[in-house]
């Protein structure tokens, strides 16, 4: 670790692999449209042998690495808390990762698979995900590093890592060093199937003390058992101290207990939704740990995520460095 950081990310080190589908194919190979699924690693080799004649293209994932390499792509610094195999894809993964600009511990890593995300874009800009979690799966408080939570202006714990026992336990962990460093807590809901299925724990992390909760208007909605967004923020104020709900093209709304600001959002043409909540969340963090207000931080996540959205992949290849005063500016 060179010095202080802006986040430390905790979260599943997937490598993603995007391809280009119709709604048929997924129909035909039984794959749940819209949404992440967890999968076996046989299933994973199905999957991947039938799609071998489809043209595809690889960069390391997971939507907490997504969120660290949006801080460094806008100029900050990030670190991120992963575990990755020795394999082909190990290498790849901490090579993209180190490229893109956010550190890691290269020492993390175990015999086995690394993990892999499948992910599917229909002509409608949807992503649909399965996941084999692979060595990832056995991310734990081992991997937590208490002198990067001690350094980092903000921690990040990606909501996923709920989906499995040592990962809970990773997250509960280095919560509990926060707490015991001063460092503000930040974690992302991540999907509405960990809303559904780990409810209890993400209750647990939320009533040991969050001061930022990211999520979308479904995963809000879905949390609070509203049908409403006014009606979810609201129940959100009163869950944490501080709120990030992303809209899709209609913005976000930002709150605490005693307020809320709804950010516009910027007009795109979507081809593919893959990671623009991961860069919302990226823009927005870089934004609040060096010195922008939460209007200006808004601006900046609404912006970064239409930029994601308006290509395929889950992030934007230029760098921002240098821009933000231009896009506040727009």
């Amino acid at each position: 670790m060179a010095g202080r950081v802006n986040v430390y990310g905790i979260g599943n080190a997937l490598v993603d692999i995007q391809y280009r589908v119709e709604p048929d194919y997924l129909a035909g190979m039984q794959i749940e449209k819209g949404v992440m699924t967890l999968i076996g690693e046989a299933r994973h080799h199905e999957l991947v042998e039938g799609l071998q004649a489809l043209s595809s293209e690889r960069a390391s994932g997971g939507s907490a690495a997504n969120t660290m390499i949006a801080v460094a792509n806008m100029g900050g610094s990030a670190h991120y808390g992963c575990k990755v195999a020795r394999d082909e894809f190990g290498d790849f993964y901490l090579n993209d990762l180190e490229a893109a600009g956010v550190e890691s511990d290269s020492s993390n890593r175990g015999e086995g698979i690394t993990g892999k995300c499948l992910v599917f874009i229909t002509p409608d800009a949807d992503r649909t995900m399965n996941t084999f979690l692979g060595i990832t799966s056995a991310f734990g408080p081992d991997q937590i590093e208490e002198e990067v939570v001690s350094q980092s202006d903000y921690l990040y714990i990606e909501g996923y890592l709920l989906s499995s026992d040592t990962g809970f336990e990773a997250a509960l962990l280095a919560q509990s060093q926060a707490h015991v460093h001063g460092t503000p807590v930040a974690i992302t809901l991540s999907d509405p199937f960990i809303v559904s299925v780990f409810k209890e724990r993400v209750q647990t992390i939320l009533e040991r003390g969050v001061n930022l909760l990211f999520c979308n208007d479904l995963e809000a909605m879905a949390y609070t058992e509203t049908s409403k967004i006014d009606e979810a923020c609201s129940a959100l104020s009163r869950a944490v101290g501080f709120f990030a709900v992303t809209c899709g093209p209609k913005g976000a709304v930002i709150g605490d207990r005693d307020r809320s600001l709804e950010v516009d959002g910027f007009k795109v043409d979507a081809v593919d939704t893959n990671g623009a909540g991961d860069s919302f969340a990226g823009a927005f963090l870089f934004g609040i740990t060096n010195g922008y207000d939460v209007g200006d931080a808004g601006k900046l996540a609404t912006y970064v995520s239409s930029r994601v959205v308006s290509k395929y992949g889950p992030r934007i290849d230029a760098s921002l460095k240098g821009e933000v005063d231009r896009i506040l500016s727009l």
